[in-house]
């Protein structure tokens, strides 16, 4: 799981790819029995730890993520393209690159999860004593019907696996942040904890995914010729500080006749 060099995690992506595929539907089936009581469990949690996951349930969310990743592409992309210094210009277009994976790395799993929730459109935990576990109503506007999979878990968990793209040291806090606000959301009842753990998967496998694209399109990720993804470091910015220690910038353009 650490080798975050594999196009794919565990044997996704080989002729096995259904092993870990049925390994979680599996997960799932057995776990499904115990999402009532497990959720009423979280009931009876001391408050001081039900207020602790309160805390920090809203890092779920993909505003805080999604909206500075947007802007800082956007603000890059442009100045890119208005910058004359070549060097500088290409530094400019690589971080426009990294922000635009952070982006995409997180959009594209949690859209999938907000569309997939409306279809399925199962109850949440606050239905749990009139209507049970297992009742299922596909909508588009009622909350309350859009509990699989965990949008938050989701979310959280493919930006776990963004940052161990980008810096493989920071991920096992990433991954503790994210497992917190996957509990989290049963500790609030918002979802039961089958929905959390396909979050998860989701979360996981759609950043995943998104490299993979990348690497295809050689921005920011790169194949090997083993076969695995290699991160493209930001190179110019290596450049760029180099000729700063020694006091060197653009060169002036020649004044035309």
């Amino acid at each position: 799981m650490t080798d975050f060099q594999k196009p794919w995690p565990l044997w996704i992506g080989t002729r096995n790819w259904w092993v870990p595929v049925l390994a979680g539907l599996v997960l799932l089936a057995l776990l499904a029995p115990f999402d009532g009581p497990l959720s009423q469990w979280a009931l009876t949690w001391p408050q001081d730890v039900r207020a602790f996951f309160a805390s920090i349930t809203d890092f779920g969310l993909a505003d805080w993520i999604l909206w500075p990743s947007a802007v800082l592409f956007l603000a890059t992309a442009i100045l890119a393209r208005l910058v004359r210094w070549r060097l500088m210009a290409t530094l400019l277009r690589q971080f426009a690159v990294l922000y635009g994976f952070i982006f995409v790395g997180v959009a594209a799993p949690s859209l999938f999860t907000a569309i997939v929730k409306r279809m399925i459109g199962r109850a949440r935990p606050e239905h749990l004593m009139d209507a049970g576990p297992f009742a299922f109503h596909p909508n588009v506007v009622g909350w309350s019907y859009q509990s699989f999979p965990s949008g938050h878990t989701t979310t959280i968990f493919a930006l776990a696996m963004v940052i161990a793209f980008l810096s493989p040291r920071w991920f096992w806090a990433a991954l503790a942040l994210a497992v917190a606000v996957g509990v989290s959301r049963v500790s609030v009842q918002a979802h039961y904890p089958t929905d959390a753990i396909a979050g998860a998967y989701v979360g996981m496998l759609g950043a995943y995914g998104v490299r993979w694209v990348f690497a295809r399109r050689g921005w920011m990720f790169a194949f090997t010729p083993e076969g695995t993804i290699a991160s493209r470091p930001l190179s110019s910015l290596r450049r760029y500080l180099a000729l700063k220690r020694r006091g060197s910038g653009p060169k002036p353009t020649p004044a035309r006749p």
